[in-house]
């Protein structure tokens, strides 16, 4: 009898901070391909190279905690989180892969990345270890996405597959520069990430 495979999706970045459109994209993925859940996973920022207008480790970890808390297929996930630094995506991918030999993971990625997927370090082993999910964006003309996906598949037998998504003009570097010049973010973050923002000061003042 055949076991079937588990899917669970990746979706990486800084969120500094989270935002709706994260969340979106995420959600979209989970229902196209039923994946069972999606791992929100912040990268770590080691403290000599903090982003002078950006969040600590921890207040970004715990933004994407609360972003996340109402919905039960969404997991924080700290395996990027280390203080030394960035981690590369191939080496995450290894060790998951390692520990849950029965998971097919889905790299939840922007169409922008597509096109810069050739400069990422190891993009063979990433493809390798695998699917990719290239969400669609407005802003990008379809026939140049098209090429750039047919070159990843043709140059490292990439199972690369696009993923339709509502398009949202939304992100984390605008936020923070509205946070600081008082701009009100209701609604580009959910509420609980607000608020937290909010009392802890992060940004300069709303």
């Amino acid at each position: 009898m055949s076991v079937s495979r588990r899917r669970v999706g990746i979706m990486g970045g800084t969120f500094d901070p989270v935002h709706i459109g994260h969340l979106i994209l995420g959600e979209s993925a989970r229902v196209q391909f039923s994946l069972e859940k999606v791992l929100f996973m912040p990268s770590g920022n080691p403290p000599h190279k903090k982003n002078r207008d950006g969040a600590t480790n921890e207040e970004r970890v715990e933004m994407v905690r609360l972003a996340i808390s109402s919905n039960p297929h969404f997991e924080l996930s700290l395996e990027e989180m280390h203080e030394e630094g960035y981690v590369y995506t191939k080496e995450t991918l290894k060790r998951l892969r390692q520990r849950h030999p029965d998971t097919d993971y889905y790299f939840i990625m922007g169409a922008d990345s597509v096109l810069t997927f050739d400069s990422w370090m190891g993009p063979q082993e990433i493809c390798d270890q695998c699917i990719l999910a290239a969400a669609v964006r407005d802003s990008l003309d379809v026939e140049q996405l098209d090429q750039a996906i047919g070159h990843l598949k043709e140059k490292y037998h990439a199972d690369i597959r696009k993923l339709e998504s509502p398009n949202l003009d939304i992100s984390s570097h605008g936020i923070r520069s509205w946070v600081s010049e008082g701009r009100s973010i209701r609604y580009y973050v959910p509420d609980p990430v607000m608020n937290y923002i909010l009392d802890k000061g992060i940004y300069g003042k709303l």
